[in-house]
């Protein structure tokens, strides 16, 4: 067996040359009754063997027919050595007609053309199947799962065929589950379509299935949210196809298949851009990301990597996470590309600053370093008010000083009608480089987008390693809801606004529904395989400091304008000149030098200087009331 299998193309050469022997004689004879009589036919018949030969293996050698294992073809392989026959008895027809060759009559070289296609094909599916039929033991010994395939389009009936003619496949195909009423009853490679994304619970139960592939990749994300919902209600493991480009990079569909994420149940529509626009301000260019260690910062220096700017400054205060993306984007090959600079070093330090602005001269300016945490924040306000606020500022002074074209300033949610530290913070940074716009020919604008899921210190990965801990997972409070958003979407939200910034702008990037946390936590625990409440607790532990139970995304004074992208909005905050930033500024610089200053202080100093911040409670209750009058 194992000399077969060395010598297997060699073989199959062999068998080949006998068949189109076999068939040019079985046509003469057929045709001709007994051509060894006539001398000439005899001549012209050996003329068109040799020939035929020649044409019929060349353009086999040439499509790579030897190197198929004929264990694993299918269908399409089939098809392509009758396409094959086919063509080389129309090059023996042409050789004959142009060149008036002296070969045998066309009638036998059709004749020779089909009954080699059908000898081909026919002894291929002979050794296919006997090959198959000499493990019995090995194929008894797989335990197949059951599973049902959600989609009824090409990609579904390339994974059906993957599956058929894989040995030792783990899996049986149930059935296929399609929302297109005219493909009702219909089969695909025989399997049959049960029903409707409706009929998924019973058809699970009924067929005892173990995994559902959701193998429609060009579908919306709400019908994808609303089905992978109705599956997820089952009970049963779900593997997603991903997006159509990432298929492409890998052909083998089993192996595109992933586990179900949390992004999947959002329901939220890929976000395209208008790269022109972005490669036209980055390529060529010098850019500094600030924070460019943490989630938002490293995801902008990997989408800026791919507009060919000639240097790349990453700036952050944290050794560890700016290593790990400057090595990042070295193994990438980046560096290949434009020079790479990573710094250690604070927004806080003016001399600092100094020395990155006039030594590389950014053009563009991406500012995402900050404290976040409100919890923290809450304790530590001065932290909070050093490195937010005097650190934008000093960032802002040196693009102004510098000339930079354009600064982008990171700001969130949590900005409107802040009800903590953190969030007053950050809409005085608003302020801050409303202000400078005034003032500066740099063109300074914001842009605002709520949570990012999977960032450092976020929700998800926090109820990842609560749920691996075997609970509980604790949520805040039953009603608090949040808007939320992939990494790289807001990111590449960020960079349109950017190519759409003229200054003083405040982006508001659109983040769809709010999501209850509670729910986000009921979702995650079921993804894992388990039951909420059942097997993992989620405990209620009530609101923190600071905190809101709904984010808003604009202040009640703003008013939104359209931009040429649908998930992007402008909003028109109140103005604010830089002399009245100067004089908020000086009275935040008293309360940071006296050490001794109460949490009490710092805060009614920041409602001063902030209007809006109010106390959470009083927020809270207000939403409350309005939700309950609309409801």
């Amino acid at each position: 067996m194992k000399l077969l299998k060395k010598y297997r193309a060699m073989v199959l050469y062999i068998i080949d040359i006998i068949i189109i022997n076999s068939s040019y004689i079985i046509s003469s004879c057929l045709i001709k009754g007994n051509p060894t009589t006539n001398l000439q036919y005899l001549n012209m018949f050996y003329n068109t063997v040799v020939v035929s030969l020649f044409v019929y293996l060349i353009t086999f050698n040439l499509l790579d027919v030897y190197r198929n294992i004929t264990r694993f073809e299918n269908g399409f392989d089939y098809i392509k050595y009758i396409s094959m026959s086919i063509l080389s008895g129309a090059i023996l027809v042409l050789v004959k007609f142009l060149f008036k060759a002296p070969l045998i009559g066309y009638r036998e070289i059709v004749l020779a053309t089909i009954l080699t296609a059908v000898m081909v094909v026919s002894y291929r599916v002979i050794i296919r199947f006997t090959l198959n039929e000499l493990h019995p033991v090995k194929n008894e010994q797989v335990e197949r799962k059951n599973i049902l395939i959600i989609g009824a389009g090409e990609a579904s009936s390339e994974m059906i065929k993957t599956i058929k003619n894989t040995m030792r496949c783990h899996y049986n195909i149930v059935g296929l589950i399609d929302d297109n009423p005219n493909k009702m009853n219909y089969a695909i490679s025989g399997i049959k379509i049960l029903g409707n994304r409706y009929d998924i619970a019973n058809i699970c139960r009924q067929n005892n299935i173990d995994i559902i592939f959701f193998s429609i990749s060009n579908i919306d994300s709400k019908n994808k949210k609303e089905i992978l919902n109705i599956c997820q209600e089952t009970g049963v493991k779900i593997r997603v196809l991903p997006s159509v480009s990432d298929i492409i990079k890998n052909k083998n569909l089993l192996q595109n298949l992933r586990d179900i994420e949390i992004e999947d149940l959002l329901g939220r529509e890929p976000i395209t851009l208008s790269n022109d626009n972005i490669e036209e301000l980055i390529k060529g260019q010098t850019i500094l990301v600030t924070g460019g260690g943490g989630s938002i910062g490293s995801e902008l220096c990997r989408q800026i990597a791919k507009f060919n700017p000639s240097k790349l400054i990453i700036f952050d205060i944290y050794e560890n996470n700016l290593y790990n993306i400057e090595m990042e984007l070295k193994q990438n090959h980046y560096d290949e590309k434009f020079e790479i600079d990573a710094i250690v070093g604070s927004v806080r330090d003016k001399q600092k600053l100094e020395q990155v602005f006039k030594q590389y001269n950014p053009y563009l300016v991406f500012h995402a370093a900050a404290h976040k945490h409100v919890p923290l924040m809450e304790v530590s306000p001065l932290e909070a008010i050093k490195n937010n606020v005097f650190g934008t500022y000093n960032m802002a002074n040196c693009a102004d000083k510098y000339n930079v074209k354009r600064f982008v300033l990171i700001s969130t949610d949590k900005a409107v009608n802040p009800t903590n530290i953190m969030g007053a913070t950050k809409r005085m940074c608003e302020m801050i480089i409303q202000a400078f716009n005034k003032k500066s020919k740099t063109e300074f604008a914001a842009v605002r987008f709520g949570n990012v899921l999977g960032s450092n210190g976020s929700v998800l990965p926090l109820f990842k390693k609560q749920i691996a801990n075997g609970g509980p997972v604790t949520v805040t409070h039953r009603d608090i809801t949040r808007f939320f958003m992939t990494i790289p979407e807001a990111v590449r939200l960020v960079l349109q606004a950017m190519s759409y910034a003229k200054g003083g702008e405040v982006f508001v990037l659109d983040m769809g529904e709010p999501v209850k946390i509670y729910d986000l936590a009921v979702s995650l625990i079921k993804l894992s395989g388990l039951e909420p409440n059942v097997d993992i607790e989620i405990k209620i532990t009530g609101l923190r400091p600071g905190e809101k139970l709904y984010e808003e995304l604009l202040m009640s004074e703003e008013g939104l304008t359209k931009t040429s992208h649908d998930k992007i909005f402008i909003g028109q905050p109140s103005s604010i000149t830089y002399k009245q930033l100067l004089i908020k500024l000086e009275k935040l610089k008293e309360i940071i030098q006296d050490e001794s200053i109460s949490i009490g202080k710092i805060k009614s100093t920041m409602k001063q200087v902030v209007p809006t911040y109010k106390e959470p409670e009083e927020v809270n209750k207000k939403m409350k009331e309005n939700i309950n009058v609309a409801v």
